[in-house]
């Protein structure tokens, strides 16, 4: 493609802000930037039609921390750096709804589920729901954010999951209708979204930043905010990030379908919802962590087989459905789960590695890429 004169000054070169990312941590900074200089000439670049990571191919869910999950950080990290994670994403949470407001993308606070099929994991994480109530208290201001919850086993239909606990302040929004809603926002502020467009390089000369496209165009603009999280790589010198594919498959609508809320498993590997009295279930890289450590889209047979049996056997035991569609997005991981926010150059700042909680912190992430890019 052969940009013209016109595209490259009206559309692409002399902006106050080029975003390279149109999710919902790109589309935040834009809006971000523009609620602080309402005059300035900001301009979002994305690679595919529609964003090309994971904020428009989540599963919509509203959480910001199940117990085995914070179990298994805890293992890893500070505790200190695991408790702050989860702030920053209850707080975003809540920067969201009211930046687009609940109605306008279908936010229900159904509660989190987490379900167990071993007795041993369910006990383990039985003796910290205590402890993570008192920590959670700070951040959600409830007594009692983490509850056993048996009762949600039986009034969901299924098979061989045995104990559930609760998380009350979770919840569940319809992801398209929250990035449409997100995109009309930010376009009503004078913001500039173009798609189909791949920056190759990068390069910082202090008083303005040059991209060359795929192309080999090059444009100029004053500052850059990267936001493309999983393909952080691709474009700068980055450690600790990396590409991480999520798979996806939803059923056609089940009759009388008695799940609601969102639901986790295996540590948060696993996870399924009702939308649209349809079954959306995701996950299972925990079963090829290397092969799904990639920023191609795409389906392989071990998880998806993993996938239909779980939702045959577990999910959905004795009842008859039909899976409609499959699909894939990609998230950005790390060996720790905080954003990474950042000068990589003067006028260049990273927002990236939302560890597969894009929903929860992207806004906030957003904000706070832009607050680094000014003041950092």
């Amino acid at each position: 493609m052969q940009l013209s004169y016109w595209e490259l000054q009206y559309f692409l070169n002399n902006s106050d802000l080029l975003v390279i990312g149109s999710g919902i941590v790109g589309l935040n900074a834009a809006l971000a930037f523009k609620q602080k200089y309402p005059k300035s000439n900001v301009v979002i670049i994305e690679r595919g039609v529609l964003p090309a990571g994971a904020s428009t191919k989540n599963a919509g869910f509203a959480c910001f921390g199940s117990v085995s999950e914070l179990v298994d950080d805890l293992s890893k990290t500070d505790e200190e750096l695991v408790w702050d994670t989860v702030e920053l994403r209850f707080k975003g949470l809540k920067r969201l709804k009211s930046i687009v407001g609940e109605k306008s993308m279908d936010y229900k606070p159904l509660g989190g589920f987490e379900v167990f099929d071993k007795e041993e994991e369910f006990e383990n994480c039985v003796a910290h729901v205590s402890d993570f109530n008192k920590r959670a208290k700070t951040i959600t201001k409830l007594n009692e954010t983490y509850k056993v919850n048996k009762k949600k086993i039986f009034t969901s239909g299924f098979s061989g999951f045995n104990h559930c606990i609760e998380n009350v302040a979770e919840g569940q929004i319809n992801t398209g209708l929250m990035m449409r809603s997100l995109i009309s926002l930010v376009q009503s502020k004078g913001v500039l979204i173009l798609n189909n467009l791949s920056v190759l390089k990068i390069k910082d000369s202090g008083n303005a930043v040059h991209l060359v496209l795929a192309d080999g165009t090059e444009v100029s603009t004053k500052r850059v905010i990267v936001a493309t999280n999983g393909f952080a790589k691709e474009l700068l010198k980055i450690k600790d990030v990396v590409p991480a594919r999520a798979q996806v498959i939803i059923t056609d609508p089940i009759p009388n379908l008695k799940i609601k809320g969102s639901f986790h498993y295996q540590q948060g590997y696993y996870y399924f919802r009702n939308i649209d009295d349809r079954v959306l279930f995701g996950g299972g890289r925990n079963l090829d962590f290397k092969t799904e450590e990639t920023s191609e889209l795409g389906l392989t047979k071990v998880i998806q087989d993993s996938l239909e049996d779980i939702l045959e056997n577990k999910i959905l035991p004795k009842q008859k459905y039909k899976i409609a569609h499959r699909w894939s997005g990609i998230m950005g991981v790390g060996s720790e789960k905080k954003p990474i926010i950042k000068h990589v150059s003067p006028n260049v700042v990273c927002a990236v590695r939302m560890g597969g909680m894009g929903v929860a912190i992207g806004s906030l992430v957003g904000e706070m890429a832009v607050k680094e890019l000014l003041e950092g």
